[in-house]
């Protein structure tokens, strides 16, 4: 999949123009608050989700602008489509000159992957992080998922809101066992699910955390769970956490208390990584997610790149610009001389929203 044309109108704090990016590498610098995370926003409201950054659509439009207008051609294997989003009190969305319902009309058509500064957390916070990861990767190539996360997600709540109302009324206490089963029933499905996608994603996030190690380092993942410490079916874990769940009115076990464990060398990336090495682990999943999305629905996603090249040595970012082959890359960052050492591809200067091409 490759994007050949960005137009963009109103965004944000771009001047109006327009992007015709290389195939492969494209490399977007400037000095800070000048728009280069702006320029990979307008390109990602093209896969259909929300905003990366977590804007609403009204936040993106540029001050005393009515509307904001992005259009965009992008290559498949198959053919080339076009396509415009118009942003304003109601937003609008056409594919191939064909008006949309909405914006989630143009998941699958072009798909991306983006990585911002944001997603460290993955590696630095806490186990909601990783989870979400996981989650929000699984739902991407297996819509069937998302039905599970949200069954486990309800029968939670209501076993939740039981464990506080049966101290009022003990005649409920019973439903507990009904309870317990159901949602043992969802919360072993999301945790094969994500056990088969940590199965896929480490070899490919493993491949690319060695590209970026230069071979010094390997790079591992570990689902921990508490349940399966006791070596214990959800169920019975469950039941035996009953107790402990009355009187903290929570439950204790399940997929909502796992964990990732990325592991560097063996070691605890958390705990012992630098900050390159963070980082690279964070990249090496998102590349590896792409892959996943690239094997799942036939076509390489576009890699969003945003101010990646901090904490970096210079090993590793020679292996983003000039190693990462057979897809389309976004990267931007604010220091010249990483742009200096791209073999090939585009340089693209922003300066004050306005975007030039470099020679």
């Amino acid at each position: 999949m490759r994007l050949t044309f960005l137009g963009f109108s109103g965004f944000r704090n771009l001047s109006d123009g327009e992007l015709l990016p290389d195939p492969g590498v494209n490399v977007v610098f400037g000095e800070n608050a000048q728009g280069k995370t702006n320029l990979l926003e307008a390109i990602w409201t093209f896969s259909g989700c929300r905003s990366f950054r977590g804007a609403k659509d009204q936040e993106t439009i540029a001050f005393g602008r009515e509307f904001a207008k992005l259009k965009a051609k992008f290559e498949t294997e198959s053919r080339e489509h076009k396509a415009s989003v118009t942003l304003a009190d109601k937003k609008s969305v056409t594919l191939d000159g064909v008006k949309l319902k909405s914006a989630a009309g143009l998941l699958g058509k072009f798909s991306a992957v983006v990585f911002s500064p944001a997603f460290l957390s993955i590696v630095k916070s806490g186990p909601e992080e990783r989870r979400r990861f996981l989650d929000a990767s699984l739902c991407q190539i297996r819509p069937a998922y998302a039905a599970v996360c949200a069954s486990y997600a309800r029968l939670l709540r209501q076993r939740n809101t039981l464990l506080k109302d049966v101290f009022v009324e003990p005649s409920l206490f019973d439903m507990l066992d009904v309870l317990d089963q159901q949602t043992a029933e969802a919360g072993e499905e999301m945790e094969r699910q994500r056990r088969l996608y940590l199965g896929e994603l480490l070899p490919k996030a493993d491949d690319i955390y060695e590209g970026l190690s230069g071979g010094r380092e390997t790079l591992s993942l570990q689902y921990i769970s508490r349940r399966e410490e006791t070596g214990k079916t959800l169920l019975e874990a469950l039941r035996d956490a009953r107790k402990e769940d009355l009187q903290t009115k929570t439950t204790s076990v399940g997929p909502h208390r796992d964990d990732l464990e990325i592991l560097l060398d063996g070691k605890s990336a958390r705990a012992f990584g630098s900050q390159g090495q963070q980082r690279s682990a964070a990249l090496a999943l998102k590349f590896g997610e792409s892959e996943i999305l690239k094997d799942r629905l036939g076509e390489q996603p576009v890699i969003l790149l945003d101010d990646v090249m901090s904490e970096l040595d210079h090993l590793r970012q020679d292996f983003i610009l000039n190693h990462i082959k057979d897809r389309q890359v976004f990267i931007t960052c604010c220091e010249p001389q990483s742009v200096r050492r791209l073999a090939g591809g585009k340089k693209f200067e922003v300066r004050e929203g306005r975007i030039t091409p470099c020679t």
